[in-house]
Parts: structure tokens; C-alpha cells; sequence
């Protein structure tokens, strides 16, 4: 619905302020916590969305239920399909639509079928788990505020369904987009809180059932294999996990041109399905005015800034779950131990429609620590047996905190008040915060709902698995026949169970503080943060490259100093391959000495590899669009097994410069060499195509090329993309770079802040927003951020939308 824009602001603008007394313009300026009481909502629920460039809503509301009803609209104007999937999900109704085999899309959880997840969301609904959350008290529980935006949040979903038609062809006419509760809401809330721990664990605890006797005079394995166990533990809670993570820097006052501080936030998520980010501008005049990005289906900012602090996340490296090792009762399986007395473990039956099938019925059994589980994904098997079986305990299980945590954010002035919200809250189950504000301080801190295990409790209460398991990965296996093995309680903890703010690492007023996914050790090079447990992470070990590379270039930043938002800017796209500078040079002379200019490939095959060698020589050492044989490197350099690849080892003493010094003579190397160059040539790719040609997405018909590069190159702009030769290489992106925020302050009272949503704000095809930001990616350029209400009314593309439940 379009009517005059600015005609239109007025008129919103007259209607909020007669009933919050405050201008929209001044909101930017006051960060208040308003009333403990919300407006009734007999009148209703309204709100005004204001839209500038890329389709970026700009939600004014004059309370949070108002608040949460704009944001619930404009996410379904965007992206119904994709949150009609994720409420179908928590709802536990995927088996109903879409068949008991079919996989979901991992976003909310790691279930391998719709089967597995079903049973285990209508589980989370029939014993009233998140209801029991939403009744806690805050801060334990949700407060009232982010009640009301989960109402609200529902309600604009709902008014959205109501009055307009679905075009997106994913859902456009399906039986599964329905109206939603906010009980809906909560659950998806819920699901991302436990997706590191419960969520990991979907199949091992919904297949988890007692030993009959024929299995247990089976021959499988009554017990797992230690080391086996603990490398399928540290490749499960890798820092480097291609599946997400993050880069973000925060510079202090020292470090830049006016005094005032900077932050770039480059999180790395999926670029399809549940787990995409979704932009917008969030203000409740005298409230609460706050920009940037939310995870889909949840009503508050995730990674953005206000008018004086701007943050992002990155996800850590701290085990958000525990094991405790179970003794059974010899004469019944499903009766375990503590000192010496029995308790029964309790049975959750659960039913699950399944499409055009006889509903399955399963049951679930749960202890004082959690569920039983029988693995943590496939490759970590953990054996239920007549004497043996394993509870997880996931402390985010009783976390629905996050939404008050974002809301302290928004409201923040500076980081000592980002720092107070997470102490206050306790409500981030999986990432690292790092910030920067306006006067110039900056804030890294892994303040995350872990498991309260100390390095002092682990010594003493693991069993043989966990000892092994702990040191390797940060899995800890306690001896759950002990009752002096619990996990205690930290004075400031906001409950049991977990660290208490003063155990979190943390960083405050450095030059520069930056966190590329591995542990808080070298937050800042030269402050290295120690003393932490080993469930936080590792202390004193190898780093990524993308660390690595990350390091090198802050550092310089920070050293060079007078920084502005265009450093930033420089950084984000600046696309060096760090793996690259390390080893290109080496590979290119080894390559030109090879007799003859040939090379054996893995299978036997003799390869001339000599045009190689010139093209790595030539190379600018960048994954940027038009770099001449990034696509080469990449291809070799993902074959070249990293166990042989660099001849100085790794030293504590200089982490950011070792491993180093490329290993030539390894047999991997021309092996990987020969492979790389015959791969691209069978698939008629020249060894010094520009690497935009072949990685790229296609939107509406039409190829964007991709900048960046995959984790082992240690680029800071990642993304991840698989190899598809057939289709002309990396014709899609999974995961990497998607909502990236470079952000200062110039005195003005206005954030100099630029923005990018590198897949665009809509799914829909049909969307003049499905891939506008992307195209803006492609070409390595940004969106400025209108944040101030003089910037957002000069929009050429103002639209203004008033939405409401009833018109």
C-alpha cells in the first residue's frame, strides 16, 4: 500500500508521539528503559514500517508488542516460506508435511531426519518445557518486554497471512504456512539456545532405547573407543567448522582518527534456510532505537548498533554441553546409580503424525542430567548397554534469556552497558560478543551459558572416556554414579549449573580486539587472555589462518593507526589469502624444478603441470573476482593434507607466525599439485581463470560473482561453496560472509555506519529484494546504514507502510 511518504511519516509520527510524548528523532539519543508495564492491547496491534534502499524496514511502535508486531510482519513480507519451514519444525510436524525420511535444512537443529526432529520438538511441546521458561521470573526467565514481542512477533506473522497472498513458489499455496502462537515463537528462541547441545544430539536422543537381551549378546562394541572418541569430539566442536562462524575487530580510541572507537562484524551463516540473518531498524521513541540484523524468527537485533556502541558475534569455542557416564542397576537398564541409590529414569512417549502413515510412537528417557543419548552425530557413538549409558546435559535446556540479553544491546551507551547486560542476563549459549563505542572502548568476552565444569572437577570426576575426551576437546565425561560430581553453583551465576560472569574471559579497553572463531587466548596478540577452563578452549595452541591472517592485519591497522570506517570498509574486501603468502612463492619455484614440468597424480597418472607454475608465480595472493589463479591455489591447497604442509611446527612462544615455511618435499605436495591441475582441466576450466567465472551464484538467471575464499585459506571474507565442476565449479555458496556491519562515530550523534546483507533480504524470487545486496557483494560495495530519522525520511526510496491486525 503506497501513499505520499513523507505525508504519511507525518501522520505515524503524530500518532506514536501522542502516544509516547517522544519524536521519533530524539530516540536515537535516549536509550531509557521505559515502563515495566505494557500498553493493553484491546485497540489492537499497529505499527509503521518505513522502507529506504534494499528493501530495509525501519519499524516504529509505539510499545514492544507494537514493536514485535511490525518485525513479525516485515519478516513474513520477506521470508515467509523459510519461517513457515522453521515453525513447522518446532512445531514438530515435519513427518505430517513433508514425510518421516526427508532431511530438514539443520537450521534448528543437527537432526538427519524429519522423523528424528519431529519426535524430538513434540517432545520439547508435550512436557510444556518452554512454557516453563516463559513462566520463570526475570531475569531467570524472559521478561515482560520480550513476552510482548513474542506476542506481537506472532500476531504481525499472523496479520501478514491474512492480508496478503504468498508468491514465494516454495510455499506459495502449501497446507503447512499456517498462523503461529506465540508459544511458536518462544520454541524457535529455545531451539537456537540448544542447538550446540541438545540440538547437536536430536538422533542420539530420540534413538536412544534400554538394551534388550538380544542386543546385548550382540557383538557391536559395548563401549566406545576412547581415542577414536575424543578425535570425533574435537573435529565436532572445531573451531573451524566450515558450518558457521565468524570474524569481527573492534578498534579503542587509540587506535583512530577522531578518538572514538570502531567495529567490524563479519559473521559467516548459512546462506539458505533457518539460520539466515534478516536486517531492519527497530524504534520505540525514548526507548529503544537499534539497527541491524536478527536470526530469522526471532523479534529482537541480533549483531547491530545504536547510536552509540555497535557489536557483532562470532562463535566460540566453548562445549556447551556435558556428559555424565551413567551405572545401571544389573537387573533393569533403565535405573542408574547415585552414590549407591537407584533412580528410575523417566519416559517421555511421544506420537508423530507421518504422511500418508500409521503415526509413530516413541519414547525418550530422561534423567536428572537430561536425555540418554546414544551419539553425538555418527561419529561419535555412545553406547547404551545393560551397564552403561550416557546423559547429556545441556545448561541452554533452561535458557530463554536471549532475547533480554539483545534488548540491554540496543538500549546500551557504551560497552561497560553491553557488558552489564550480558552479566545481567546470561542469556548467549554459543558466541563470542566483541564491541566497540563512540567513546572510544572497546570489549571482547566469551560471556556464554556453559557447563560448570572446572579443570579441578574434570580431573576428579571424569571416567576413562573423559579423561581423554576433556584434554582433546573440551567434552567433558563426568562419573554419574557420584553425587559429589555435580556441577555446583557460582556465586553470580544466574543459576546452577553454569559459570558465573567472573569465570568468562574477558577482554576490556584494548588497541584492538578481535576473535576469528578460535579460543580467547589472542583476543589481542599482546594481551593474551589465560586462566581460563579448558571447556572455554584451548590456551597456547595452534591457531587457524583465518586467525592467523586476522591478527596480522588488525595489529597493522591498530599499529598504523588514525583508522576510519573506511579501514574497515578496506579490510572486508581486501580478500588476501594468508595461506597464500605463506606458501604460494615456495610452490611455484618447487614447481618450476620439477623434471620435465610433470607430475604423478594419486592415481598413477603422469600430469605436465608446467602452465602451473607460472600461474601461482603470477598470482596477486587474493581471492578477489578477478584474481588469476586463486582457483588453482584452492584447488591444491584443499588436497594438501595439512599434516604435511609447513616444515617450522607450531610455537607458543610466536603463534601468529608458525606453522610456516612451506614443506615442498612432502609427498602430498606434487601429488596435490597434479590432481589440482588435471581436475580443472577435465572440466575445461583454464588453470588461470579469473576465480569469478567459476564461483558465483545464479539470481534470477543471471551469474554474480563471488568474492572470497574457504576456511583453510584463512581469508577473512569467507565463504564456502561445493565443488560442482560439471556446473562450472563453485556454482553456489553455503555459508560465509552475510551480515556485515563496519561501524564508527563522528560526534554528529549519528553512527557513520555501512552495511551489507550479502544474500539479500527476501528468498522469494519474486522479490525486487532477492538479490540486490548480492549483486552489491558481487561487487564488493556497501549500503549506508540510515539510521537518524533525517537520514531515513531523505530515502529516495522511501515507502512507508502503516500494518495493523485489523484494516
Amino acid at each position: 500500500m503506497r501513499t505520499g511518504p513523507r505525508r504519511l511519516v507525518v501522520a505515524a509520527v503524530a500518532l506514536l508521539t501522542a502516544a509516547t510524548g517522544t519524536l521519533p528523532a530524539t530516540a536515537a539519543g535516549q536509550q531509557g528503559h521505559g515502563s515495566r508495564h505494557e500498553r493493553p492491547t484491546a485497540g489492537g496491534l499497529s505499527a509503521v514500517i518505513r522502507y529506504t534502499e534494499y528493501g530495509i524496514p525501519h519499524i516504529l511502535a509505539r510499545d514492544y508488542a507494537d514493536l514485535g508486531f511490525g518485525t513479525g510482519w516485515a519478516q513474513a513480507a520477506d521470508q515467509v516460506c523459510t519461517l513457515a519451514d522453521g515453525f513447522v519444525t518446532v512445531r514438530g510436524e515435519r513427518s505430517r508435511f513433508f514425510g518421516p525420511d526427508a532431511a530438514p535444512d539443520l537450521s534448528l537443529s543437527s537432526a538427519a531426519r524429519n522423523l528424528s526432529s519431529d519426535l524430538y520438538f513434540r517432545g520439547v511441546r508435550e512436557t510444556g518445557t518452554v512454557e516453563g521458561l516463559l513462566a520463570r521470573p526475570a531475569p531467570a526467565g524472559p521478561s515482560g518486554s520480550a513476552k510482548e514481542l513474542m506476542r506481537g512477533f506472532a500476531a504481525g506473522y499472523n496479520a501478514w497471512l491474512r492480508q496478503n497472498r504468498v508468491t514465494d513458489p516454495a510455499c506459495k499455496g502449501a497446507a503447512w504456512v499456517r498462523p503461529i502462537t506465540a508459544l511458536d515463537v518462544a520454541t524457535r528462541g529455545y531451539a537456537l539456545a540448544v542447538l550446540g547441545g541438545q540440538g547437536r544430539a536430536v538422533d542420539g536422543i530420540t534413538a536412544a532405547q534400554p538394551p534388550t537381551a538380544a542386543s546385548a549378546d550382540s557383538s557391536s562394541p559395548t563401549t566406545p573407543d576412547a581415542q577414536d572418541t575424543a578425535r570425533a569430539a574435537a573435529r565436532l566442536f572445531a573451531a573451524d567448522s566450515a558450518d558457521m562462524g565468524s570474524n569481527a575487530v573492534a578498534f579503542g580510541g587509540s587506535t583512530t582518527a577522531n578518538g572514538r572507537g570502531l567495529l567490524l562484524g563479519n559473521p559467516h551463516y548459512p546462506w539458505q534456510g533457518g539460520r539466515r540473518f534478516w536486517q531492519s531498524q527497530q524504534t520505540i521513541p525514548g526507548r529503544l532505537n537499534v539497527s541491524g540484523a536478527s536470526l530469522l524468527g526471532t523479534p529482537t537485533v541480533s549483531i547491530g548498533h545504536n547510536a552509540h556502541v555497535a557489536w557483532s558475534h562470532t562463535v566460540a569455542t566453548g562445549v556447551p554441553l556435558n556428559l555424565h557416564q551413567l551405572t545401571l542397576d544389573p537387573s533393569d537398564p533403565t535405573v542408574y546409580l547415585v552414590d549407591g541409590r537407584p533412580e528410575r529414569m523417566t519416559q517421555r512417549t511421544v506420537t508423530v503424525a507421518v504422511r500418508e502413515g500409521t503415526p509413530v510412537t516413541r519414547t525418550q528417557w530422561w534423567t536428572r542430567h537430561g536425555p540418554v543419548v546414544t551419539s553425538l552425530g555418527a561419529g561419535l557413538p555412545l553406547p547404551w548397554t545393560a551397564t552403561t549409558a550416557y546423559a547429556l546435559n545441556d545448561p541452554n535446556a533452561t535458557n530463554l534469556r536471549a532475547s533480554d540479553t539483545a534488548l540491554g544491546f540496543g538500549k546500551a551507551r557504551g560497552t561497560a552497558d553491553v557488558l552489564a547486560s550480558l552479566r545481567r542476563t546470561q542469556g548467549l549459549p554459543w558466541v563470542n560478543t566483541i564491541a566497540a563505542d563512540s567513546g572510544g572502548h572497546t570489549l571482547f568476552t566469551q560471556s556464554q551459558v556453559l557447563p560448570r565444569i572446572t579443570d579441578e572437577l574434570a580431573q576428579r570426576c571424569s571416567t576413562p572416556l573423559g579423561k581423554v575426551t576433556y584434554p582433546a576437546s573440551g567434552v567433558a565425561v563426568l562419573d554419574g554414579s557420584r553425587g559429589d560430581c555435580a556441577l555446583g553453583r557460582d556465586p553470580d551465576a544466574i543459576e546452577p549449573g553454569i559459570f558465573g560472569p567472573a569465570a568468562l574471559p574477558t577482554l576490556r579497553d584494548a588497541p584492538y580486539a578481535e576473535n576469528s572463531n578460535d579460543s580467547a587466548w589472542l583476543a589481542n596478540a599482546d594481551r593474551p587472555l589465560t586462566g581460563y577452563e579448558r571447556v572455554f578452549g584451548t590456551i597456547g595452541t595452534a591457531r587457524s589462518l583465518r586467525t592467523r591472517g586476522a591478527i596480522e592485519d588488525v595489529a597493522a591497522l591498530a599499529e598504523r593507526g588514525r583508522l576510519t570506517v573506511r579501514d574497515l570498509e578496506r579490510q572486508q574486501y581486501a580478500n588476501r589469502v594468508p595461506a597464500a603468502d605463506l606458501a604460494a612463492a615456495d610452490a611455484a619455484k618447487a614447481c618450476a624444478a620439477l623434471p620435465g614440468g610433470t607430475a604423478t597424480g594419486s592415481g598413477g597418472t603422469v600430469v605436465d603441470v608446467s602452465e602451473a607454475c607460472g600461474v601461482l608465480a603470477a598470482w596477486d595472493r587474493t581471492a578477489d573476482t578477478g584474481s588469476r589463479g586463486a582457483l588453482l591455489f584452492d584447488r591444491f591447497w584443499r588436497r594438501f593434507p595439512a599434516a604435511q604442509q609447513w616444515k617450522v611446527p607450531f610455537s607458543a612462544a610466536d603463534p601468529v607466525r608458525t606453522p610456516r615455511t612451506l614443506d615442498t618435499g612432502a609427498p602430498a605436495f606434487t601429488t596435490a599439485l597434479a590432481d589440482a591441475v588435471a581436475e580443472l582441466r577435465a572440466a575445461g576450466i583454464p588453470l588461470d581463470a579469473p576465480l569469478g567465472d567459476h564461483q558465483f551464484v545464479v539470481r534470477t538467471g543471471r551469474r554474480l560473482a563471488v568474492p572470497g575464499g574457504t576456511e583453510s585459506l584463512g581469508v577473512w571474507n569467507k565463504v564456502e561453496a561445493v565443488w560442482n565442476p560439471a556446473g562450472g565449479g563453485y556454482p553456489e555458496v553455503t555459508t560465509g560472509s552475510s551480515y556485515v556491519q563496519a561501524v564508527g562515530w563522528d560526534g554528529s550523534g549519528c553512527p557513520v555506519a555501512r552495511t551489507l546483507l550479502t544474500y539479500s533480504q527476501s528468498s522469494n524470487p519474486h522479490s525486487p529484494h532477492y538479490d540486490d545486496q548480492t549483486r552489491l557483494f558481487s561487487g564488493e560495495k556497501w549500503v549506508t546504514s540510515r539510521f537518524c530519522e533525517r537520514d531515513v525520511l531523505a530515502s529516495p526510496a522511501l515507502r512507508v507502510v502503516r500494518v495493523a491486525e485489523r484494516r
